[in-house]
């Protein structure tokens, strides 16, 4: 069975939140971290577009590999993840942007039997590629959401 509607439709749009969430806040109040302890709004940016790469390198290594293991992806031990807080926000943007296209694109041209491929997770067990897509829209829309409560806290400061 192919992708869902749902699936599909977030894989190609849900990463477009991000403008519209911190669209109208300046690069450097996204960079204050509103709970000193907590990744600051930009730093989530960064994180989410440090991940793509890692989640592409899975789709890949679950479709040329009899079922792969993975372990946890952490940001603070991925290189890339440092590049891009080095990176200004309309870089980010459009990295974020190429890269959804080129996970879209990897997905849309998977056929049933590669959607069934799996791949293991270390908490979640034995995944299919459309689980694992699930888990990154998933993670992908906690971020979103994180971001949403944070910029509402930078708004309110200004107020």
């Amino acid at each position: 069975m192919p992708l869902s509607a749902s699936i599909s439709t977030r894989l190609r749009h849900q990463h477009e939140s991000l403008r519209e969430i911190t669209g109208d806040l300046a690069e450097i109040a996204l960079k204050q971290r509103v709970n000193p302890d907590k990744w600051s709004a930009f730093e989530h940016i960064a994180h989410l577009a440090a991940y793509q790469p890692a989640f592409i390198s899975r789709l890949e290594k679950i479709a040329t590999a009899p079922t792969p293991s993975f372990e946890r992806y952490v940001a603070e031990k991925d290189p890339q993840f440092y590049a891009c807080l080095d990176k200004p926000l309309a870089a980010l943007w459009e990295l974020i942007s190429a890269q959804a296209a080129q996970i879209n694109t990897i997905l849309a041209q998977t056929n049933e039997a590669g959607l069934l491929r799996t791949g293991l997770h270390p908490k979640y067990g034995l995944l299919t590629v459309t689980q694992w897509t699930e888990f990154y829209l998933l993670h992908e829309a906690h971020h979103l959401f994180t971001l949403f409560m944070l910029t509402q806290d930078l708004r309110k400061a200004r107020m």
